[in-house]
């Protein structure tokens, strides 16, 4: 059913709310076009799933604030009185007295989306899909997740998180797709989904949100390894500095095939170890679900040309890469140069300490979505292992790093730091090594072409958005 906002644009309704919305969006973590102003909107889909007071409407607006345009989806709840709890939802408020507000954030409204789920119900132009075999349960309590930024995950009951897609795309979302895929392979590295929400854009199907197994008492591993820096950096003495200089023991696989007990830790390194374990657990995973490839030489020329071609950009719009750009240019010379295939497969693609959780059980990844903004397509298509391990290698740096802008002792911290990123490095290389991942040793042009391409990307999103921070990978860059 449909009412209101999707009347025709005299609808004093749906001028209102665009306008709403039109100064709100640019305020939302979500939102690319933060702090800019809205140049394009409209509401091209309106779907209420509650009437009343309150009342819930699915939304899928097109906006822009910028060059180009993409549909995002809301979730519009209608109250004549908003709890005080939910001020900080407010859209505003419409000429009825109903004050809109993102529902997203109120338990009363949001357990509809998952009880729609369980009940595999359609409504209007809405799918809800249960996963066969899955238990969904009416779990008390909701909750929105402070830490996420290109979308919104709501937990119900310390069972089950719910994430909404906030920018929509048509056609598959690697995201339900790899770990549906993988959760019936029954891989440890992975979160069943419980089910999920779709429509239909351009004619094919879109995601809308996905249902999934959350991990409770859990920790990301961005909070695990920063919090063991800053206690690292607090303590910090001759010990700390003895302590970080001692060498990462080499791990080889033992004769049953299970590899060898890590060293004497220091921060972190043991985590990093068994984190590099399961990212080649994970990597074969999704080799048997998906298959894969290989990248000749001819195709690595073509990705070094294609690097190269980035650095020049960055070049043109970041002065400070200058200094640095003929050591890069030879590094993406020598993969070019390289004359053995590399495999290629499905990967990750947006691989970082923020993507994984420590459980009890081991480490698990997460948001298999890739790089937010680039096309699906290119998501979704093969690509060497390697580039996740290289995210993963620029994230041990920027953990690092990051605590040392403005610290009064940053010089005296920045060489333990950079001892702390080597040894980490080294340790999550040996897991993924020992797990049977492609030997980063035994790659190491390709590895070394693909951090360092990561960290020109870092380049520029830091120039962009947090000039504060552009030190952290044009140091990197310096040191390589």
């Amino acid at each position: 059913m449909t009412s209101g906002f999707a009347r025709p644009a005299t609808s004093v309704d749906a001028v209102t709310l665009l306008d709403m919305l039109a100064r709100w969006l640019p305020s939302q973590r979500w939102f690319p076009g933060r702090e800019l102003p809205v140049s394009e909107l409209a509401i091209t889909a309106d779907t209420e799933l509650a009437a009343g007071d309150p009342g819930l409407r699915h939304v899928i607006i097109t906006a822009s604030a910028g060059p180009a345009a993409g549909r995002y989806q809301l979730l519009v709840g209608l109250r004549s009185q908003l709890p005080d709890s939910l001020g900080y939802a407010v859209i505003g408020t419409l000429p009825t007295g109903l004050t809109a507000y993102d529902a997203a954030h109120d338990p009363e409204l949001s357990p509809l989306l998952l009880r729609g789920i369980a009940g595999q119900a359609t409504v209007g132009p809405l799918r809800f899909i249960r996963e066969p075999g899955a238990e969904i349960s009416s779990w008390p309590g909701s909750r929105v997740m402070t830490a996420e930024q290109s979308n919104t995950s709501i937990v119900f009951g310390e069972a089950a998180i719910l994430k909404l897609m906030r920018r929509v795309f048509p056609g598959p979302n690697p995201d339900l797709e790899v770990a549906g895929a993988l959760a019936r392979l029954g891989s440890a590295q992975v979160a069943a989904p419980f089910g999920w929400i779709e429509t239909d854009l351009d004619e094919e199907p879109a995601l809308l949100a996905v249902l999934s197994q959350y991990l409770a008492h859990a920790s990301d591993g961005w909070s695990v390894a920063t919090g063991l820096l800053r206690r690292m950096y607090a303590r910090l003495g001759g010990y700390g500095q003895e302590y970080l200089t001692a060498p990462v023991p080499q791990r080889h696989a033992t004769a049953a095939g299970e590899s060898a007990a890590a060293p004497a830790e220091v921060p972190f390194a043991g985590d990093a170890y068994l984190l590099g374990q399961a990212t080649g657990r994970l990597h074969a995973d999704m080799a048997t679900a998906f298959g894969g490839g290989q990248l000749e030489p001819s195709g690595l020329a073509a990705l070094a040309a294609r690097m190269t071609d980035k650095l020049e950009r960055a070049r043109a719009e970041v002065p400070a890469l200058d200094p640095y750009a003929a050591m890069v240019r030879r590094a993406y010379d020598d993969l070019a140069a390289v004359r053995e295939p590399v495999a290629i497969q499905r990967i990750h693609g947006d691989y970082h300490l923020g993507q994984v959780l420590r459980t009890a059980a081991g480490w698990v990844a997460l948001d298999f979505e890739g790089e937010p903004a680039a096309p699906v397509a290119q998501r979704r298509a093969l690509a060497p292992a390697l580039q996740d391990v290289a995210g993963m290698l620029r994230s041990f740096d920027y953990a690092a790093r990051h605590q040392l802008i403005g610290h009064p002792e940053a010089g005296q911290l920045r060489l333990p730091a950079s001892q702390w990123v080597r040894q980490c490095q080294a340790a999550f290389c040996a897991g993924y090594a020992d797990a049977g991942g492609a030997d980063p040793q035994a790659n190491a042009a390709l590895l070394r072409a693909l951090t360092l391409e990561k960290a020109v990307y870092e380049v520029i999103y830091e120039y962009r958005h947090r000039p504060a921070w552009l030190s952290i990978p044009l140091e990197s860059i310096a040191a390589a």
